[in-house]
């Protein structure tokens, strides 16, 4: 997972967007919403639906290589993911900002789980159905899991490329954070499916590859265009988070400190 880039929709959508959500606040009490919100998102999360062909378009630019999920960066992205549940929070069920493209593998293990801070202890809190749809809603609290349209999950994970190619917590983080990076993982099954862990290790080859093959075209001086499509080749690659580790940890890895000193450009990339 990596910081998704910012993305708007036109004003005209996010309009729409507001109306549905009204619909969903007008209900009685938060057992209610939550049943309007699913009947409504239903209905209008369709292909056919202007509105939702609209917000398909512009979180498909969000995806890293061909139309990527923004969780695993594997599977292709094919269903509109609430990062708060709807199931939870049918406040935010219409909302741009609680939006991004996942596929099938990803959405479905995560589903309704979503945990919290407990205020008072400020230890980690999984909310139950019986909890949210109680008279006044789920348990306040700072979510747990990692919003990566608002947050940047390389502050939380590291990725293992010497052995394991395991998402991590990050060295020296404090309680809360650690649990953060842990519980994300946890619940997108990040390092629990093997394909995917496989994917990862395949991609640290591919992206190797590909610098090695710029530093070489850059010896023989050839043109910037040239060389500027094997940079767009790497930037639309899967597992754009292998290659921003791969940036990150090169200084552990002597191969690659010495690529990336034969191309300094490509830190920035």
């Amino acid at each position: 997972m990596i910081r998704l880039p910012v993305a708007e929709i036109p004003t005209e959508t996010r309009r729409e967007l507001g109306e549905f959500q009204a619909t969903v606040n007008k209900a009685v009490d938060h057992a209610q919403r939550v049943l309007v919100a699913r009947q409504l998102f239903a209905s209008k999360n369709r292909r056919d639906n202007k509105t939702f062909a609209t917000v398909r378009t512009v979180l498909s630019t969000m995806c890293s290589g061909a139309q990527r999920c923004c969780y695993c960066e594997d599977s292709a992205a094919d269903e509109v993911e609430h990062i708060k549940p709807k199931h939870l929070y049918p406040e935010q069920v219409f909302v741009w900002e609680n939006y991004l493209y996942a596929c099938g593998p990803c959405n479905g293990p995560k589903n309704n789980k979503f945990a919290v801070f407990d205020p008072a202890s400020g230890l980690l809190s999984e909310i139950t159905r019986a909890q949210a749809l109680a008279g006044t809603g789920p348990p306040k609290g700072d979510p747990v899991i990692i919003d990566p349209r608002k947050e940047d999950p390389l502050s939380f994970f590291e990725l293992d490329l010497r052995d394991t190619f395991q998402f991590v917590p990050a060295y020296g983080l404090p309680y809360r954070q650690k649990q953060r990076a842990l519980y994300t993982s946890r619940i997108l099954r990040l390092n629990e499916r093997d394909l995917l862990v496989e994917a990862r290790r395949t991609a640290y080859g591919s992206y190797v590859a590909r610098l090695k093959e710029y530093t070489t075209e850059k010896a023989k001086s050839p043109t910037s265009k040239k060389l500027a499509l094997y940079i767009e080749g790497l930037r639309r690659m899967d597992h754009p988070t292998v290659w921003k580790e791969i940036q990150r940890q090169n200084a552990r890895f002597p191969s690659l400190a010495l690529l990336f000193n034969e191309a300094p450009e490509a830190l920035g990339w």
